[in-house]
């Protein structure tokens, strides 16, 4: 009777950890009680990390991150990786300054020839990847090196100042919640960053483009051998990415009110580091945007409590590197069992 009952416990446990730690949900779960306990334990420790001010300060500096790391999701769950998602942002901010600054159009068409060109620039590493076969890390190496090197030179090496276009910080600093609940000022960042999220997640879950996402990360070779152009929906699926990344550059651009071109570089990492925190595997056919958002914010959080912590710019990066490194061992076990 007692061996039947320790063989139920077992099972029950088995199961139990199978649902916390197997299924997506159960991923999502514990990312965002990773996320709970940061906040309070930051909270805890400092009393300053809880104002207001701070809290708008995260949601603030997660928007442009959190909109990276959505593009860089769409990328991953290929099986596929993306390291030009933070120049592509600078290059797509200096578009728009060229639009707006140099040549005088109305803020209509900046915003339009920063979406355009961000899906171009991605279309160009989807042609590279399917159709040249080029391998993704190689064929975004060469596009984060050659966009960082455009930005200068569109730029002239010097910032890009809005300033004649005064509408334009309104994309980003203003605060359309503010205005409806006073005290709620919550900037247009961040809103944006969620209709983006839901957006793209509607599009992952529902749409034709969403399924060929996951396909051709579970099995590419079967979904190829089924008919379906794949090395089409492949550079559909980077072109996507390209124009989340011209969202994320006009959010930025707005934010500052310039366009600065030698901005960009190492915040793929960020993205990256937000995409697998949050559960998508680093191997294809798995992810939600939803953990996505959830690792933009425990990224987020965690800098900036061990900021106001005043813990060291260094650590700051020493802690990031091992919750990378512990996230993706944690995919690699996880598909081990499976």
């Amino acid at each position: 009777m007692s061996t039947d009952l320790s063989q139920t416990n077992d099972v029950s446990l088995r199961s139990l950890r199978a649902a916390l730690f197997d299924s997506a949900a159960g991923q999502l779960l514990l990312a965002f009680a990773s996320l709970i306990v940061l906040v309070a334990g930051f909270g805890i420790a400092s009393p300053n990390f809880l104002q207001t001010d701070n809290l708008i300060g995260i949601l603030q500096a997660t928007a442009v991150n959190g909109v990276l790391a959505v593009a860089s999701t769409y990328v991953i769950i290929t099986g596929g990786i993306d390291l030009s998602v933070g120049t592509l942002m600078t290059f797509c901010a200096v578009i728009a300054g060229v639009f707006l600054t140099y040549w005088g159009y109305p803020i209509g068409v900046g915003v339009a020839a920063a979406l355009i060109c961000g899906a171009l620039c991605g279309a160009t590493s989807g042609f590279l990847i399917a159709k040249m076969e080029v391998p993704p890390f190689i064929a975004t190496l060469g596009m984060m090196m050659l966009l960082k090197g455009l930005s200068l030179v569109i730029s002239g090496t010097k910032p890009i100042y809005f300033n004649d276009t005064p509408d334009f910080p309104v994309i980003a600093q203003d605060s359309l919640i503010g205005y409806l609940v006073p005290s709620l000022p919550i900037p247009n960042a961040v809103l944006i960053l969620f209709v983006v999220a839901v957006a793209a997640s509607v599009v992952l879950r529902s749409t034709v483009l969403g399924r060929y996402i996951f396909a051709l990360g579970s099995n590419e070779e079967a979904v190829r051998l089924s008919g379906v152009d794949t090395d089409f929906w492949k550079i559909v699926i980077y072109a996507v990415s390209g124009a989340i990344c011209g969202i994320a550059g006009l959010l930025i651009a707005s934010r500052l009110n310039s366009a600065q071109p030698a901005l960009g570089q190492g915040y793929e990492l960020d993205a990256i580091a937000a995409v697998v925190i949050g559960g998508t595997s680093l191997s294809g056919g798995r992810g939600t945007v939803l953990g996505t958002i959830i690792g933009s914010f425990i990224i987020s959080v965690l800098t900036n409590g061990l900021r106001i912590l005043s813990v060291a710019q260094e650590w700051q990066t020493v802690v990031t590197g091992v919750i990378i490194i512990l996230a993706v061992y944690a995919d690699i076990m996880r598909r081990r069992k499976t």
